[in-house]
């Protein structure tokens, strides 16, 4: 540090001709300044300034180290610069992770509108259903439906929250009626996500705070949500996926919610990302833009909801 302040400080005379002055706009007292001179002088083993009555110059060999000083010290500003410039302007290869399902409701929907807002970003997204290590395979945001992270190094910011529902398409309905009680699921024929909690079994919760556990069976077990919704909406039975896989498609008809008055346990949706003192401005610009897109859509109010299925 004391290097890069000597080699400012040669600069600094040469401009102003002053040892004061110099020292006044580096914020070094006059002693100061006169030690840091003579500590260059001794490492270089050379005189590099000559003092007369009037003012301080450089002798030749002082003129030619201060030449190199300025490129120096220029090449220093340049670099600087370029990282002020980067971290104030989103640039680079964004690495997201999220599972298929999410990345094709949520992601890719929204790469135009972001990529269109920060140019300078080039987007790579790893659709897989499992959690990826975000130091080991160099993800910058990952988005998961977990409470907490185990790794003390990495940050959570919450999105949302949704419930799962059971629904089906219309035409499996008219074909095998509704269940009109709990017990009577083990009747139909289910669309099981294998990468749930227990996937097997599941845990109700009534209105009136009753909790019931149901053992079920699939018809089909996928550890894709895609997989299972493309099922229910050929009608083979009824799924039991987070409502924002199929919220439109409810909105739309093609699937019918039933037992709604029930409650399976809820899954908040979470940005991890790595904890840095300093977050690249690619990682926070896409993390504004994912919560702003979630506060403009009301997503959680949505997925939180319940339906008039039966």
């Amino acid at each position: 540090m004391d290097r890069w302040t000597e080699i400012a400080l040669l600069v600094q005379i040469a401009d102003a001709g002053s040892l004061s002055r110099a020292a006044e706009a580096l914020g070094l007292s006059n002693a100061a300044a006169s030690r840091h001179l003579s500590a260059l002088e001794a490492r270089l083993g050379a005189r590099l300034v000559e003092r007369n009555t009037r003012r301080l110059y450089l002798t030749d060999t002082g003129r030619e180290f201060c030449g190199r000083a300025r490129t120096i010290l220029s090449d220093l500003d340049d670099a600087e610069t370029a990282v002020n410039a980067t971290a104030l302007q989103p640039t680079g290869t964004l690495r997201i992770t999220a599972s298929l399902s999410f990345s094709i409701h949520h992601i890719a929907p929204l790469l135009r509108e972001y990529t269109q807002r920060y140019p300078g970003v080039k987007v790579h997204v790893e659709a897989a259903n499992r959690y990826f290590d975000l130091i080991d395979n160099n993800i910058d945001v990952a988005i998961r439906t977990r409470e907490y992270e185990p790794d003390s190094n990495v940050t959570i910011r919450r999105l949302g929250e949704t419930r799962r529902i059971l629904a089906a398409s219309p035409r499996y309905f008219a074909q095998h009626g509704f269940p009109k009680t709990l017990e009577e699921l083990q009747q139909h024929k289910l669309l099981i996500y294998t990468y749930a909690n227990n996937p097997n079994e599941l845990r109700f919760t009534g209105r009136d705070g009753e909790v019931r556990t149901v053992a079920v069976q699939g018809l089909l077990e996928s550890n894709d949500g895609q997989v299972l919704r493309a099922a229910a909406l050929d009608g083979m039975g009824i799924l039991v996926q987070p409502t924002y896989i199929v919220y439109d498609d409810i909105v739309a008809g093609r699937l019918v919610p039933t037992l709604d008055d029930w409650d399976l346990p809820h899954l908040r949706i979470n940005l991890a990302y790595p904890s840095r003192k300093h977050l690249s401005a690619k990682v926070r610009s896409f993390i504004d833009f994912m919560a702003a897109h979630f506060h403009k859509m009301d997503y959680e109010r949505k997925w939180t909801g319940h339906f008039l299925g039966r």
